[in-house]
């Protein structure tokens, strides 16, 4: 994948439901341009579907994640546009302390989950990561 391809898995990300010539013209490349890499994306199993986004707590199916990333040097951008394209990613935060971002990670399955971390590993730029599964919440009401 390159970076268009993570700039359009970020657009579908934002609204799945945005139509070829939205995205090409969002990505200034042909609407051929995107069908092709969409159909390229869906049959690398890259893209297994386009849904429907719920609310955190109406969503039982669904493992989440935290990711804690260091970042090496200054590749903080480059980083963040790679995660931005990664489907497992629900949401990216810049923090400070001993961790350069947290990443909040939403997988149907532990495979799933597994697979998002490896994607994650090969991305250049990242140092190091930690990750914690989401096992119960507790509000104050």
């Amino acid at each position: 994948m390159d970076s268009l391809d993570h700039a359009l898995i970020a657009l579908l990300r934002a609204n799945a439901r945005a139509s070829v010539a939205t995205l090409a013209h969002q990505l200034k490349v042909s609407r051929g341009t995107v069908t092709n890499r969409l159909a390229r994306l869906e049959a690398a199993g890259v893209i297994v579907g386009y849904t429907v986004r719920l609310r955190p707590d109406v969503q039982t199916d669904t493992i989440t994640a935290w990711s804690s990333i260091t970042v090496e040097g200054n590749q903080a951008r480059a980083v963040i546009q790679r995660l931005l394209g990664e489907p497992g990613v629900a949401a990216i935060h810049d923090t400070n302390g001993r961790w350069d971002l947290l990443a909040e990670l939403r997988c149907g399955s532990l495979n799933e989950l597994a697979a998002v971390l490896e994607r994650m590993r090969l991305i250049k730029g990242i140092a190091a990561t930690e990750t914690s599964i989401h096992l119960q919440t507790y509000r104050l009401d």
